[in-house]
């Protein structure tokens, strides 16, 4: 019989691995520039002005938010941001909303989203949050790899739109 080897990182998770070798902080109002260059690198798109009102939403306004940034190397990596909603549809059971994730094309495949996840997870359970949720288009499979890689699956409910004429 051998002992077991407990620094062996073989069998962790995502979580602690990720969360240990890639610094993840607050978001500050500073990162907007970072946050939008990161997000024309990954869309093409200059949303500067959603991102300006998720800022403040982040900062400024009522209700639990996690969002954070990670760096690598002391440069803006990527960053996720989230919101806590202590129940809905009549149901009083805390859940998380992951809204946005991004992560700097240069940084990619460096586990860079593994440990943003990773510290929003540890976060949002010190939150004694039930459940986290994320909204993903159906053909982004890239993003859908992603978040079943670390643990998402889909859900019993049914997404529905309407245009408005």
């Amino acid at each position: 019989m051998t002992d077991k080897d407990f620094s062996d990182s073989s069998g962790d998770d995502f979580e602690a691995l990720a969360r240990d070798r890639i610094p993840v902080r607050s978001m500050v109002e500073a990162d907007l520039p970072a946050i939008v260059a990161t997000d024309r690198k990954i869309t093409g798109l200059d949303r500067s002005p959603y991102y300006r009102r998720k800022l403040d939403e982040v900062l400024r306004e009522s209700g639990v938010r996690v969002s954070l940034v990670a760096e690598v190397d002391g440069q803006f990596a990527g960053f996720v941001m989230a919101r806590v909603d202590f129940g809905e549809y009549g149901r009083t059971a805390s859940t998380a909303v992951v809204d946005t994730i991004g992560v700097n094309p240069a940084f990619a495949g460096r586990d860079v989203g593994r440990a943003l996840l990773s510290q929003l997870m540890a976060n949002l359970r010190s939150l004694r949050v039930e459940k986290v949720h994320s909204r993903v288009a159906w053909n982004d499979f890239r993003l859908l790899g992603f978040l079943e890689k670390v643990g998402f699956r889909p859900t019993q409910r049914l997404s529905l739109s309407r245009t408005l004429d």
